[in-house]
């Protein structure tokens, strides 16, 4: 088994371009034209995302991640801004392909897996993130690999917070299709190793312009900023499965629909100010979705291919 390609998330929810004015500016500085459709497969139709659990998760913890996959879909009448409504930026990139018929990518929840006994041990190679992440289905799906607070991952704080990429697996059959090679996604709860790189704006940056934490919507600051860097990932699997789809820079270290946008969450953001969000009047939580079961979400910019520019809910 092999990678084809990996993708990180390095601190997208911190400041990866400081010396900038204005987190807008960075897509500005560039030539629009760069973020560009590279010919390759995107992921279309019911595609499930299952989760595997890595390390020791309450079941209150697990319910904020799998709510939040619950939303992208949901077809149940919710609040607005909806986190569904934000997922649903997402099929622009798609109208955009004009060499086929535009199709539509429909996210479901799959399958869970726990391994809270750590069977690899509690430092893990990528090699091994892939290995468990291929413990769930991997016919149109996206296996999602969660470690908790107390499981290193390699570059995980010094240069990433998580990635997503696809692995080669044994060739399956069906209905004729060639499938080799199936979405990966990993995320690991930095609570207790770096909030400040990859929890931010729920925890005080390590660096950067200094302001107050603002509270997380769900009362837990590495769930929360999880959520901030599954969402980027999710997004950017959807768009860039392969390693070919959209994407701006060089295909090693490319800008994708949400890493374009870092630390971009509301109307008014710059570096260190995440935006003018909304806050719960009852908790001062801070946040921009609105998801299933009354919960509240905050999710990163995506870059909008049509106007050229970082699209946020509010």
């Amino acid at each position: 088994m092999a990678t084809s390609f990996s993708i990180n998330i390095i601190f997208i929810s911190a400041f990866v371009l400081l010396n900038l004015a204005s987190a807008g500016r960075i897509l500005e500085n560039q030539d629009p034209m760069l973020f560009k459709y590279h010919n390759g497969t995107l992921l279309t139709g019911k595609i499930t995302v299952n989760l595997i659990w890595y390390g020791n998760f309450k079941p209150s913890q697990k319910a904020i991640i799998s709510d939040f996959i619950a939303s992208l879909s949901s077809s149940k009448s919710e609040a607005q801004p909806s986190v569904s409504k934000w997922w649903g930026a997402t099929e622009k990139y798609y109208h955009l392909i004009k060499s086929k018929k535009s199709s539509s990518l429909q996210l479901v929840f799959g399958n869970q897996i726990s391994d809270e006994n750590c069977s690899l041990g509690k430092s893990l190679t990528m090699q091994q993130v892939q290995h468990l992440a291929s413990k769930g289905v991997q016919m149109n799906a996206i296996n999602v690999v969660l470690t908790s607070n107390d499981v290193a991952v390699e570059g995980f704080c010094s240069s990433r917070c998580g990635t997503h990429g696809s692995v080669v697996s044994k060739t399956t059959f069906l209905k004729g299709k060639n499938y080799n090679k199936f979405a990966y996604i990993w995320v690991g709860n930095s609570e207790t190793q770096c909030p400040g790189q990859c929890a931010w704006p729920f925890h005080q940056p390590i660096y950067g312009p200094q302001s107050p934490p603002l509270v997380a919507p769900n009362n837990d600051v590495g769930l929360d900023g999880m959520v901030i860097n599954l969402a980027s990932l999710l997004a950017g699997t959807a768009t860039n499965p392969f390693g070919n789809g959209y994407y701006q820079g060089p295909s090693g270290a490319p800008l994708e629909a949400a890493s374009a946008c870092p630390g971009v969450y509301a109307k008014g953001a710059y570096p260190g100010y995440a935006g003018e969000l909304l806050v719960d009047p009852t908790t001062g939580a801070s946040y921009n979705a609105n998801g299933v079961n009354g919960r509240k979400y905050l999710v990163p910019a995506l870059y909008d291919p049509t106007t050229k520019s970082c699209s946020t809910l509010v």
